[in-house]
């Protein structure tokens, strides 16, 4: 199998990331003692400044972790909608969705919250030890990927007539940010060096600081300015001024929480991923509509293998719709059970289906959003900007704002960040920050970052598992992974990428599992370069929240026969370009060596892997 890279392999710490400077950060935290979850919050506020069209402080993180010798948990850093963000609210607006940007589109934020507890909880490091990375890139320059300039072209017009804040940082002297050319923002570093400072006044005590801080973030200087910037009216895309519904009591009474995973066994493995508040679970139901032997499986990459992971990927994304959400149990237990999944495999036939087919596990019936019901059915909702049989377009190279992040010709967008690592003591981490992005809000004039849109995500039809309801969080596509075999966790990985988070991890997995081994370990690396694919035959995430029944997306080192096949039954398969699908990151341990490794994403040229 061809690669781009080696896997790394070696015993002292491994790290993957989207981004190079945040993985060599995490390494430097290894180097310097520090543990696994030191070095990810380390590298966190690093992808805050060096990727910060797809990820803020502002945004939000779930995290995966699996202290050696411990159980693995889940620490939820998504933020629930605050107290005034009721449909009712929203509804006397005039809105049928929420604004994929603007303050209304904003959850209390929760990537700081989570970082910090970690830090608390499973580091070892000070506050000022893991934050000194993310202060140097950020007051002394950063060169930065061409992204980041196209992003801030793509919204240029915005920031200077409306969003002049976000100017102010992104569009210094009328220039975007160059790659090449150091750029800065002096507002974010001046925002940590106070926070260091106050927290540090309570005296030397670790945890006090970390405690202080978090006081800092929720009640100090930092709430209060984020919720000036909540009651500022602000252009959305709606195309009306809106303020938002934050209130100090929300920003006070929210903490990050752990939680157990959702999991599922297959083939040896377990899976873990966080709970139907995010689409992990989705996983989970594609692995369960699997034959429980991988020998029955069709041949890897081959046209039936692909053609029944895409028609499985549906049932799972028809269920997530009807079933998934954070104001209502889900009832997982029901949709995993062999049961109801031998069921549903029965619905894969020969062709492509295009019908949005949620089940009805424990015999309740599915209950679908008014918005969704109508995309499926490709009939006009009457949003601004809707197109009933598509996601939003965007032409070749030019960002979308909110994260829709594969176009109609393949070219995956920015959106999300990853990271996984993995240290000399056996301590494993997934996390997959995003939210709070350049594009989602005006950046907050004290501190250089904007709030975050998560809210977009929720329905606002009542009575729906997805519903906007005031102290839930919104369903999230962020889905860190970890998996074990017997019992001891052996692998953790993600990636950015929407609705696409849980396709290409799926593809990914399944690369592992089926294929030969390498160098006596997992092929990280192989599996990442494998050809990979999505479809978009359910109701997208994000604003407008469009659908291409029938739709499959390839990279172009796909197979050329295995695309002919699929086209023969029925599939509407786009060509994207080569390598524009997915952005993976992996590290793994092998319990009986001691043997780490590592592999990262060569798509979009920036995600990297460091160990040793």
């Amino acid at each position: 199998m061809f690669t781009t890279r080696p896997t790394l392999q070696g015993t002292f710490g491994m790290v993957s990331s989207t981004h190079w400077l945040a993985s060599q950060s995490a390494m430097a935290v290894l180097e310097d003692g520090g543990n696994a979850f030191d070095a990810a919050v380390a590298a966190g506020f690093v992808l805050h400044v060096v990727e910060p069209h797809l990820n803020g402080p502002g945004g939000e993180v779930p995290i995966i972790l699996a202290p050696a010798g411990g159980e693995v948990r889940v620490l939820c850093g998504q933020g629930p909608a605050p107290a005034g963000a009721s449909i009712g609210h929203y509804r006397s607006l005039g809105l049928g969705l929420v604004p994929g940007t603007g303050p209304l589109a904003a959850a209390v934020p929760g990537a700081f919250d989570a970082w910090m507890v970690l830090l608390r909880d499973h580091g070892t490091k000070s506050l000022a030890q893991v934050l000194r990375y993310a202060i140097g890139y950020a007051e002394d320059g950063h060169a930065p990927v061409e992204r980041i300039g196209e992003t801030v072209e793509s919204v240029r017009e915005l920031f200077e007539t409306e969003w002049t804040s976000s100017a102010d940082v992104y569009l210094p002297g009328g220039k975007a940010p160059v790659p090449g050319e150091l750029f800065r923002n002096p507002v974010l570093a001046a925002t940590w060096r106070r926070l260091i400072s106050e927290a540090e006044s309570v005296g030397e005590d670790r945890v006090a600081q970390i405690e202080a801080a978090r006081t800092v973030w929720r009640e100090g200087f930092i709430a209060q300015a984020l919720l000036r910037q909540s009651a500022t009216p602000t252009m959305d895309t709606s195309g009306t001024h809106h303020t938002g519904t934050l209130t100090s009591a929300d920003l006070a009474g929210w903490s990050a929480v752990y939680e157990a995973p959702a999991t599922y066994e297959w083939e040896g493995w377990t899976l873990c991923k966080a709970g139907a508040w995010s689409q992990g679970p989705a996983f989970l139901q594609q692995l369960a509509l699997l034959p429980s032997r991988a020998a029955d499986l069709p041949a890897y990459g081959s046209a039936e293998y692909v053609h029944q992971l895409i028609e499985g990927c549906k049932l799972a994304m028809a269920d997530r719709e009807a079933w998934y959400g954070d104001a209502a149990e889900a009832p997982l237990a029901a949709l995993l059970s062999e049961p109801y999944n031998t069921v549903r495999r029965a619905l894969i036939g020969e062709r492509a289906s295009y019908e949005l087919r949620p089940g009805t596990p424990e015999g309740r019936e599915p209950v679908l959003s008014a918005h969704a019901t109508a995309v499926s059915t490709g009939v006009s909702t009457g949003e601004p900007g809707f197109d009933p049989l598509g996601l939003p377009a965007a032409g070749a190279g030019e960002p979308t704002v909110g994260e829709p992040t594969v176009a109609r010709d393949g070219a995956t967008r920015g959106d999300t960040c990853h990271l996984d690592i993995v240290d000399r003591w056996g301590n494993m981490i997934a996390a997959t920050p995003s939210g709070g992005w350049l594009q989602s809000n005006p950046v907050v004039p004290e501190l250089g970052f904007p709030l975050g849109t998560r809210l977009q995500m929720a329905w606002l039809d009542p009575g729906l598992p997805n519903s906007l309801t005031p102290g839930r969080r919104p369903r999230t596509t962020l889905t860190p992974s970890i998996a074990l075999r017997e019992g001891v966790p052996v692998l953790a990985f993600g990636t950015p990428g929407g609705d696409q988070q849980d396709q290409w991890q799926f593809h990914f997995f399944l690369a592992l599992a089926l294929r030969a081994p390498v160098r006596g370990g997992l092929d990280l690396q192989g599996a990442i370069d494998a050809p990979n694919w999505h479809n978009d035959s359910f109701p997208g995430s994000f604003y407008p929240r469009g659908m291409r029944p029938g739709s499959v997306t390839v990279e172009k080192g796909m197979d050329p026969d295995v695309i002919e096949e699929l086209r023969r039954r029925g599939h509407e398969v786009t060509v994207g370009a080569a390598w524009s699908e997915g952005r993976l990151c992996a590290v793994a341990r092998d319990p009986e060596t001691g043997v780490l490794s590592a592999a990262a994403n060569p798509r979009g040229m920036q995600g990297y892997a460091v160990g040793r």
